[in-house]
């Protein structure tokens, strides 16, 4: 593994570089709630629309929500870029993905988990998608 600058950024051919990973984050998060340095309302404010799309189409986990315990993480992905809604696009499925990856523009992927019965919600990750038009010159 090489420590260069490029690589410590994610370091990918694209401007958007490589998978950004919010684990560490999501980590510090929990502890200070279950420290009680953060009220539940606090963590648990997800946007009706995301708990939505986490209920009708997000892919379900097989992980407890870390503040209600009630609840499994659901998976919900969007995407943005070039020629996309301003709101992103929700993806439903791997298909669709996949779609999108064969895409000249270079977009961006969001994965985030939200709790379908608390509102917990977390940005898990971060990656480039499509680019086929920057990979093609590489």
């Amino acid at each position: 593994m090489s420590f260069s600058q490029g690589s410590l950024r994610g370091g990918g051919t694209g401007p958007l570089g490589g998978v950004i990973d919010h684990r560490l984050a999501r980590q510090h998060l929990i502890n200070e709630y279950r420290r009680g340095r953060l009220a539940r309302h606090q963590v648990c404010d997800a946007h009706p629309e995301l708990i939505r799309a986490a209920r009708e189409v997000g892919e379900p986990t097989q992980v407890d929500c870390p503040i209600c315990a009630e609840a499994k993480l659901v998976l919900v992905t969007y995407v943005f870029g070039p020629r996309l809604p301003p709101y992103g696009r929700c993806v439903t499925n791997s298909r669709e993905l996949a779609t999108l990856n064969r895409r000249a523009d270079q977009l961006a992927a969001y994965v985030v988990e939200a709790c379908p019965e608390c509102s917990w919600h977390h940005l898990l990750r971060m990656l480039p998608v499509g680019g086929a038009k920057a990979r093609r010159r590489a």
